[in-house]
């Protein structure tokens, strides 16, 4: 499954590009973590929750971050098994790029399932991987992003929007 988009994010490029390589960050974003640890250098270990569709499942796996181009251009790829119901993999290509007074963030998704969760058909885990992927930059948008008063209170367990920008500005 490929799928890509694009974000405007109103921040510059240097916390955009430091908001990617942040630990709290990632863990914030990626729907369903419960725990990230390690560096961006050495690569992360991850255990997240997720059900697709009647398939729930924990899944403990690595993330890297590779072909880094400083400020500019980074991948992020991960793998994870669940048990049973089978294994996800997949990167995105993430690119940079000044506009204005913020970054335009584009990136190219590549996603593949294995196991149980294969067996529930493209529609399905396309349909998922798509709303995971949304929900991840929509999440690191809004972390990244200074406060907008017109937004509503975040719910759940989304973080507050502007979070990182505060913490490093």
């Amino acid at each position: 499954m490929q799928m890509n988009d694009s974000r405007l994010i109103a921040a510059p490029p240097a916390t955009v590009w430091a908001a990617l390589f942040d630990p709290q960050v990632l863990q914030a974003c990626v729907p369903g973590c419960e725990e990230l640890t390690g560096t961006a250098a050495d690569g992360f270990e991850a255990a997240v929750v997720q059900k697709v569709g009647p398939v729930k499942a924990r899944f403990t796996g690595i993330v890297k971050l590779s072909d880094i181009v400083e400020g500019e251009s980074c991948t992020i790829s991960g793998e994870g098994k669940g048990g049973a119901a089978g294994f996800a993999k997949g990167a995105a290509r993430v690119k940079l790029t000044p506009e204005g007074e913020g970054t335009r963030l584009d990136y190219d998704v590549e996603a593949n399932v294995g196991g149980k969760l294969a067996q529930l058909g493209s529609r399905i885990i396309d349909g998922f991987a798509r709303k995971m992927a949304d929900e991840f930059f929509n999440r690191f948008q809004d972390a990244v992003e200074g406060p907008d008063d017109a937004d509503p209170a975040p719910e759940g367990d989304a973080p507050k929007k502007g979070w990182f920008r505060r913490l490093i500005g």
